[in-house]
């Protein structure tokens, strides 16, 4: 009994400060994949960002580029799984067009922090 008085704490807890507050229906709309890392590449001129081939098990792989260069290199995200937001309009940076949004982690310490499967998962797999 005291195990399901945790986790109703947890589900009814308040967000973290600053956060915002949204709907199941809003979440709902976020399209969350699976995407595998094909290549990975620094995009001159930045120091931040990345450019990386991400397969969604489409008919072609997406370009996204993200900010990650600082936490991670390009040779370590080859073949790796991440999850993204497929679903976000493609946004232009440094004359180049990103189609997807890697998720990751934010901490003190370490920075930037990827997210991985436990177990290979097909490449556009759902999340949720």
């Amino acid at each position: 009994m005291q195990e399901e008085n945790k986790v109703a704490e947890a589900v009814t807890a308040a967000p973290a400060a600053g956060a915002a507050v949204v709907s199941i229906d809003d979440f709902s709309k976020i399209d969350i994949k699976i995407g595998t890392i094909l290549s990975a590449e620094p995009i001159e001129g930045s120091e931040k960002l990345l450019k990386l081939s991400v397969d969604f098990g489409e008919s072609a792989p997406r370009q996204v580029l993200s900010g990650i260069a600082k936490f991670v290199t390009p040779e370590e995200l080859v073949g790796k799984q991440c999850p993204f937001v497929a679903n976000l309009p493609p946004r232009q940076m440094m004359g180049l067009e990103s189609r997807a949004m890697i998720l990751a982690a934010r901490t003190a310490e370490n920075g930037c922090v990827l997210l991985h499967p436990a177990k290979p998962l097909p490449p556009g797999a759902d999340l949720g």
